[in-house]
């Protein structure tokens, strides 16, 4: 049901809702004034009739009548819309604030009617980040209930001792109790997903590393070496994902060209002043050999040049290289040489 919106067709048949959304059906058309109804529910019926309400659209005035046909004057002309905004406006006439931001927040979080749906819609870095903090049975129960292919990328993003102790537990794991898997899902909720929903989809540390970028090279080295001090993960990790000028060396033939033209030459001569010569001579080689000797002799007629120019040159074509890959016209390495980068 949660395709249904103002631009869909109605809902005209009552056997066609489900319990909650029928239930919020009644609530809708109550409105307001009668909020007390939602006093007597608990938090899991609450956050369920809101998921209904939320994505319920437009319903008719004929289903209305068959819900309550006793209330039905009090939905004007019979039909009912149901929206997220609208969900909002009536859990806070009657709900703290803080406790119907979080319902909400739930709701527009992560795609997905159960939880373990919602969890396969984190980001699998996200989720390998909360989940190497709790015990390795709970996160062989929690990989067994999501898709494969997303439990394999999870695995991949845990430290591998870890991720070996939750292979096995997974290979030994006996049939879950319900309490327990309940107690999972609770804690999942108000503990991972419930954040989640407060913050960027984006994991902290990808963020962090883009900063880290834009820094320039003796700025970027202090703070990398105060957090090796402090956090050795999370350096080693914004180290993991940064990149930096010379990651360019993974660049392919077809990319270096591509790279070549869309830089300007001036910019270029003064980035392969600070370069690495492995760097350099990549770059030559795929110039035309005119090109290359003409560069060459540019760069010797620079003379000494301040690092903070050669940074912001080198800097600017690390922009370009994300700029074409962004396009799909290059293809980018990230500095751990495994996975291609996607901006």
């Amino acid at each position: 049901m949660a395709g249904r919106g103002s631009g869909k067709a109605s809902v005209d048949d009552v056997n066609k809702l489900t319990g909650p959304e029928k239930a919020a059906v009644i609530l809708l058309a109550l409105g307001e004034e009668h909020t007390r109804l939602w006093q007597g529910l608990d938090d899991d019926e609450v956050k369920e009739i809101s998921q209904a309400m939320s994505s319920l659209g437009n319903v008719s005035s004929t289903v209305v009548e068959e819900l309550m046909v006793e209330f039905v004057s009090m939905a004007g002309s019979g039909a009912v819309m149901g929206s997220f905004e609208q969900t909002q406006r009536l859990l806070a006439s009657f709900m703290p604030a803080d406790r119907v931001d979080g319902l909400m927040e739930e709701i527009r979080g992560p795609a997905g009617r159960t939880m373990w749906d919602k969890l396969g819609n984190v980001n699998e870095a996200v989720l390998a980040n909360y989940l190497k903090n709790e015990y390795p049975q709970t996160v062989a129960v929690v990989l067994s209930k999501v898709k494969p292919e997303h439990a394999a990328r999870v695995l991949t993003s845990l430290p591998e001792d870890f991720a070996l102790e939750c292979v096995q537990r997974m290979l030994r794991m006996e049939p879950v109790q319900r309490e327990i898997l309940d107690k999972i899902e609770q804690t999942l909720r108000t503990e991972f997903m419930s954040n989640l929903a407060r913050t960027s989809k984006r994991d902290s540390h990808e963020m962090m590393a883009d900063i880290f970028n834009s820094f320039d090279r003796q700025t970027e080295a202090r703070f990398i070496g105060a957090l090796e001090e402090r956090n050795r993960d999370s350096a080693e990790r914004i180290r993991a994902l940064m990149f930096v000028f010379e990651d360019l060396s993974k660049l392919d033939p077809g990319g270096v060209q591509t790279l070549l033209r869309a830089v300007e030459k001036d910019s270029l001569g003064l980035a392969l002043k600070g370069a690495s010569e492995p760097l350099r001579e990549m770059f030559f080689t795929n110039m035309s050999e005119r090109a290359s000797k003409i560069m060459r002799e540019d760069m010797e007629s620079m003379g000494p040049v301040r690092l903070k120019d050669v940074d912001t040159a080198q800097m600017s074509m690390v922009q370009v290289a994300k700029d074409l890959a962004a396009r799909g016209e290059i293809m980018l390495a990230g500095a751990s040489g495994d996975d291609e980068l996607i901006y």
